[in-house]
């Protein structure tokens, strides 16, 4: 646990010293400090990453959750700060100058990547104790996702690109923890049950039950529907199954539906875990290069499946501890992640997924790592292992 918390703690240390958290004055620099007074022509303070978006929203997540396994206040500290200042920038914005705010996205959000990632943490850290009026944003975000995101005709969440009536695995994660979270804090089903739509309806269409692992893509308009098993949606699909479980009532007529589906999920996914712990950028091509944050999402979500009941833990424990060891080789002294994939969007020929670079500042890594730390943290607490001629086992 202790090595696990060292690499957690250069995470937060890189993240704290380069994401903003002060807002200034655009034109002097001048530090804004009073809440009231953030007028104007405004930008956040130095920071080589943005603090919206839904790459922030799994890692104010994954900070609020090393809180948690480590309890360590300032993994939440580096969330709640942020997440104020959010909602300070909020209550206090220009109207007029919209176009030109610092969390235009967040007043004003047009996609589900806008959206779904931040709603989802913000109603985590407010049900942990955040002081800070983050409600109205909530409920912009959820009214976004409900009622403005385009859909297919039987309520499918979809894009219209790259190819008109597109579904993107991506979104499962953009929406549904977002709808789970939102159930759970109103206690309106009305979420739930739109969340586990999605689950059931995204997997109809995308879920290959052969290999156990989801297409990244899919198109109305096309007869044949290329399949590439782009492995960070993968993990974005995994997740969104795990959190919703979390919150959904066991009554809930979806409830065993979901289940089943993440522990097939499961099931395709570790049969593809290279030796070195790692998965691979396109799962079932062993020629693509290895990836840092599918695997990062992996080892949180089998993790958490096997800490919450949900999977066998003598049969998936060793795979995640050999997937979080592999993850944390690629955190270097200083906190960065490297190995991770840069923002991606969907190709039909495999090229585009094969050269897709990875980068130390693509943000889509550091949130997974913590996750998949906490998580390990906390699967540690709960159970032992051993190792039983050269293997590592469960022990009872």
């Amino acid at each position: 646990m202790e090595s696990v918390k060292a690499v957690l703690d250069r995470v937060h240390t890189f993240l704290d010293e380069n994401s903003a958290s002060i807002v200034v004055d655009a034109d002097t620099g001048k530090v804004i400090a009073d809440p009231e007074a953030i007028k104007g022509n405004i930008a956040l303070g130095d920071g080589n990453f943005h603090i919206t978006g839904y790459e922030w929203g799994v890692t104010y997540a994954g900070m609020l959750l090393a809180s948690e396994a480590t309890g360590e206040p300032y993994y939440a500290d580096y969330t709640n700060t942020r997440l104020k200042l959010i909602a300070d920038i909020a209550a206090n914005h220009d109207a007029d100058n919209l176009r030109r705010s610092p969390i235009r996205s967040v007043l004003s959000p047009d996609s589900l990547d806008d959206s779904g990632s931040l709603a989802a943490a913000m109603i985590k850290a407010k049900m942990n104790g955040l002081d800070a009026p983050v409600e109205p944003l909530i409920s912009n975000f959820l009214e976004y996702i409900s009622e403005e995101q385009f859909r297919l005709d039987d309520g499918t969440l979809a894009r219209n690109r790259p190819q008109d009536n597109t579904l993107w695995l991506d979104d499962l994660f953009m929406s549904v923890p977002a709808l789970a979270q939102m159930g759970h804090y109103s206690g309106e089903r009305r979420y739930f049950d739109d969340a586990v739509k999605q689950i059931e309806q995204f997997s109809e269409r995308m879920f290959n039950e052969d290999k156990g692992l989801y297409m990244h893509g899919w198109v109305q308009g096309m007869e044949d529907h290329p399949e590439f098993y782009w492995g960070r949606a993968n993990g974005w699909a995994v997740m969104a199954m795990v959190e919703l479980l979390e919150v959904l009532p066991e009554d809930h007529p979806g409830y065993a539906g979901v289940l089943d589906q993440l522990k097939a999920h499961i099931r395709g996914l570790v049969k593809y875990q290279d030796g070195t712990g790692l998965w691979h950028q396109l799962l079932d091509r062993n020629d693509t290069y290895l990836e840092t944050s599918a695997t990062a999402i992996f080892a949180y979500s089998m993790a958490r499946a096997i800490n919450r009941g949900y999977i066998d833990r003598k049969a998936y424990s060793p795979a995640v501890l050999l997937a979080w060891n592999a993850v944390a080789t690629q955190v270097n002294e200083a906190g960065q992640v490297e190995g991770t994939c840069v923002g991606t969007g969907m190709g039909f020929d495999p090229a585009f997924y094969y050269y897709r670079p990875v980068h130390l500042y693509a943000a889509h890594g550091y949130g997974p790592v913590l996750l998949a730390g906490a998580e390990v943290i906390l699967l540690l607490k709960n159970n032992e292992f051993e190792i039983n001629d050269s293997s590592l086992q469960l022990k009872e």
